[in-house]
């Protein structure tokens, strides 16, 4: 049996190379992989010797030879082609080893590899006959497989082609995202291109197989972009039951909340409570324990079975005011204290205590329909509150600019229709999802109760008349923040100005489904 070596990736490579020397497997390599093997005194031929043909022009000609690409492309079963290798005397090759570049790393013209894909893309061409190695992962259930049977089956073989192909597909992608980007030239940043490319190409890996999909009786995983990694790779579950499909997209919406809730805001702590990815109560605090009791109080009920997060470390004296609330299936913050821990599983060991780190900035959203996808850029709130526009006669005071920050940013991440109702830094009040924004703004009311005598309020988009404005300032509203850009825009200011309030516009309609 003979391997061919060529790795960029060299975890494990001279524990593997020695292993299957051990096997009776002659070993050949290029490049730094042959001076890896050479440094430690493995055997090995060089692909140079092999080929009778240096490597050159920097290293980027080198694999690309008859007697490599010969031996792993004959077909064993055919004779004709076992024949044609004897005749110029080239040796097959059952094995090959190779890893690519991580482009994403450093992306550049020279980590662009021709030889790698076109040795990966062959010897999973020719799996029938050769097996090919992209991964230290699979190191060890390869050398199992040898040492037992002293061959690849024709199944180990299917997956390993199967991986290759996914291997290589990833890495072209990823240049493929970097040309879009510009590449070595640049972007033009006026070209809807560099947002929306003609063609997109997501290579997906699973992460992780959640407990179930959104609903039991569904599967579900957790994937993320090929060769990259997300904040949630670095979560760290400290107790409860394995996370599910819904369990993870509220938590991310929570998490997210979080942290924008608190951006720009110092000396101010927040938490967010999210029950089917909108908010049930949020809050900024003097404490992180004040944030909490008062996000909680905005809607005890609603917070049953609920998200949890906390825009810091969580300790026993807040764990033990979690625990004596309703129950939380995912409590997330960036860290525990030990003391935290134990009092939250004596309270339910089923509930997920989450450690995280700052969520990374969103992408590009992706949402699939059967055999079409719909595709966007990230909505961000751009608007800073510096730039809003007090269109009515009466000017916020600090506080009600506070509070309308508040409803703005929950609003933003609420399902549209939307209407948030804050005071005094809490988001006391939120209707969400609803076909009427009139609805929207009494639900919201409905949940404030008195709290929403004196709050600011946010919509999510225009009033497109001024009865959902009206709505609000029957119940107390004194400020409301909002797009703006309806044509009835001056009734609904009109209407501001008769009810004596504020009323902001951002120019900025977040809009979400």
């Amino acid at each position: 049996m003979r391997a061919l070596l060529s790795v960029y990736d060299k975890r494990g490579l001279l524990e593997f190379a020695r292993d299957l020397v051990e096997c009776d497997v002659a070993l050949v390599a290029s490049g730094g992989t042959a001076k890896a093997l050479a440094d430690a005194g493995i055997a090995h031929d060089d692909v140079s010797d092999v080929t009778g043909f240096p490597e050159m022009l920097d290293g980027r000609v080198k694999t690309l030879h008859p007697a490599i690409h010969g031996g792993i492309l004959a077909d064993r079963s055919k004779p004709a082609h076992l024949e044609a290798i004897a005749e110029h005397g080239i040796a097959p090759i059952d094995l090959v080893v190779c890893n690519l570049y991580p482009f994403d790393s450093n992306p550049s013209i020279e980590l662009i590899d021709v030889g790698g894909p076109t040795m990966v893309r062959a010897a999973a061409k020719n799996q029938h006959s050769v097996g090919i190695v992209t991964s230290p992962d699979q190191y060890e259930s390869v050398l199992d497989e040898l040492r037992t049977t002293g061959a690849l089956s024709d199944a180990t073989r299917h997956a390993l082609a199967r991986a290759a192909f996914a291997h290589t597909a990833a890495y072209d992608a990823a240049i493929v995202a970097w040309l879009d980007e510009g590449g070595a030239i640049g972007p033009d940043p006026s070209a809807i291109d560099a947002v929306v490319p003609e063609t997109l190409h997501l290579t997906l890996e699973r992460a992780s197989v959640v407990r179930y999909g959104e609903n039991p009786h569904q599967i579900g995983a957790r994937y993320r972009i090929a060769g990259s990694t997300s904040w949630w790779d670095s979560v760290e579950q400290l107790a409860g039951s394995p996370l599910s499909y819904l369990n993870l997209f509220d938590a991310d919406a929570a998490w997210r909340l979080v942290h924008e809730l608190c951006a720009d805001v110092p000396g101010r702590f927040g938490v967010a409570i999210i029950k089917h990815a909108n908010a049930s109560g949020a809050a900024l605090g003097e404490s992180l324990l004040d944030a909490f009791t008062k996000a909680l109080a905005a809607d005890p009920q609603s917070a049953f079975g609920g998200i949890v997060a906390i825009g810091g470390q969580l300790d026993e004296a807040l764990a033990g005011a979690i625990a004596a609330g309703p129950q939380a299936d995912v409590i997330i913050a960036a860290s525990f204290t030990p003391e935290a821990v134990a009092t939250l599983v004596a309270r339910r060991k089923a509930t997920r205590l989450l450690a995280a780190p700052a969520p990374e900035a969103l992408g590009l959203s992706v949402r699939t329909f059967g055999a079409m996808a719909l595709v966007q850029n990230a909505d961000e709130l751009l608007v800073p509150v510096a730039q809003w526009r007090c269109v009515t006669e009466k000017q916020p005071t600090a506080q009600q600019l506070e509070d309308l920050q508040v409803a703005w940013r929950v609003c933003a991440r609420t399902t549209s229709n939307a209407i948030v109702l804050a005071r005094d830094g809490v988001a006391v009040g939120v209707g969400a999802g609803q076909q009427s924004r009139v609805v929207a703004a009494g639900i919201a009311a409905s949940k404030a109760g008195e709290f929403a005598v004196g709050s600011a309020a946010a919509s999510d988009a225009f009033f497109p008349f001024a009865d959902g404005l009206e709505s609000l300032t029957t119940v107390g509203v004194t400020a409301v923040v909002q797009p703006g850009g309806s044509v009835r825009d001056q009734e609904v200011i009109d209407a501001a100005n008769a009810a004596g309030i504020v009323m902001m516009l951002t120019g900025e309609r977040h809009f979400r489904h």
